[in-house]
């Protein structure tokens, strides 16, 4: 009997040991997040933006700086966030090891583990972009984050990763033709050597928003938005496509394969579709961003992978939160909210606007005072259990 409380015991306290583990290291849960872009006067506080994506249920988070006041918000409320070095700061963390260092204290560690942030994201869709210079920049600066994040002892906490667009693409019909641009794959090789050392994933910002747009005569837009449709064929890999996102998906699979690396992860860091564009941008409705969102949201939930890896669950971050009325550019860049300024729906995909959302988590504060969360209760009532068994010996 002493042998079986023994193994019983031994049970809870592995069990206990991967609750733990779940709660400091996981990076994405689920399979549903959102970007939470910032380039507006008019968008709620960040208290209130914690408030409105705790009651939507929406857990991962992404932010394109390190802003304080952010950091500061989302302390104590469960949200997981990554944090963006921004463009203009990369060539300086490629050149000064220090530097790096500096940054990742200031904006990651001091925040830790009251915030948790989960990921940096250095630079977004750098490779393909204009600035020659940032290309070349790249890899030093994530390795020098990289190192600096190690070296604090957080690289089990802190993912390292970086986005990129679909410029870095050549022959992306049909997916299974893609590579790497070749002016392009001298710069990603290194980078994801260096991120199947670290186990980062590749990060994918895919838009069938801009690519129905680009070809509205040649694409079905309900392929595009995940309704019915015939879709798309794959000679090559005998696979058969009813939406544009897991081509997409599947098209960076192809290329990872041809570079090499045919185990890397491929995660969505932006996908999105604008309700409001200029004369030229037909598409962009608000019934077609609804159905593409809701239909979007729809498919996440199914936690399934794409024809070419079924296995590999498609996880993605929605662009974005907010509409964001000083971006510039054209109409449709300032309209791709899921929510209003005044944290009102943009239109109806499930989720309730900020004024039910506080109302409805009142209820929560005794809680909340306590700092204690569903998995935290778990692990309580775990440790208890052990122990209880324990003490029964």
């Amino acid at each position: 009997m002493k042998s079986h409380h023994h193994q019983l015991l031994f049970m809870f306290l592995v069990f206990f040991a991967q609750k733990i583990e779940l709660l400091t290291a996981e990076t994405f849960t689920g399979t549903y997040g959102i970007n939470y872009g910032r380039i507006a006067d008019n968008i709620p506080s960040p208290d209130e933006v914690a408030t409105l994506l705790r009651a939507a249920k929406i857990k991962n988070v992404r932010i394109y700086d390190a802003d304080h006041s952010v950091l500061k918000a989302f302390s104590g409320t469960g949200l997981q966030l990554v944090v963006g070095l921004p463009n203009g700061f990369v060539k300086e963390m490629s050149a000064n090891a220090s530097h790096a260092m500096a940054w990742v204290k200031e904006n990651v560690q001091a925040f830790l583990p009251k915030t948790s942030v989960c990921g940096i994201a250095v630079g977004n869709e750098i490779l393909g972009g204009g600035d020659y210079e940032l290309w070349e920049a790249l890899v030093g600066a994530v390795k020098n984050i990289y190192n600096a994040v190690d070296k604090l002892g957080l690289a089990d906490v802190v993912q390292i990763t970086t986005a990129h667009s679909q410029a870095v693409f050549d022959n992306s019909y049909p997916p299974s033709s893609c590579i790497f641009r070749e002016n392009v794959a001298q710069f990603m090789k290194p980078l994801l050597e260096f991120f199947s050392q670290i186990g980062s994933p590749f990060c994918l910002n895919a838009y069938p928003f801009l690519a129905y747009m680009s070809d509205p005569e040649n694409i079905d837009i309900n392929y595009a938005l995940f309704q019915k449709t015939k879709g798309i064929y794959d000679m090559k890999t005998d696979l058969h496509y009813d939406n544009m996102l897991d081509a997409q998906i599947d098209a960076t699979y192809a290329a990872l394969e041809d570079a090499g690396f045919k185990k890397m992860e491929v995660i969505v860091t932006e996908t999105g579709w604008a309700s409001l564009g200029d004369a030229n941008e037909a598409a962009a409705t608000v019934n077609n961003a609804r159905t593409f969102n809701y239909n979007l949201r729809k498919r996440l939930a199914k936690k399934k992978g794409t024809p070419l890896r079924p296995k590999m669950v498609v996880k993605a971050y929605i662009f974005a939160i907010f509409n964001e009325n000083l971006k510039s550019g054209p109409t449709s860049e300032r309209n791709f909210g899921l929510f209003k300024p005044d944290g009102s729906i943009s239109y109806d995909i499930g989720f309730h606007g900020l004024s039910s959302a506080e109302s409805s988590l009142l209820s929560l504060k005794a809680v909340q005072s306590q700092g204690l969360t569903k998995s935290y209760i778990l692990i309580l009532t775990i440790s208890a259990a052990a122990l209880i068994l324990f003490l029964k010996q």
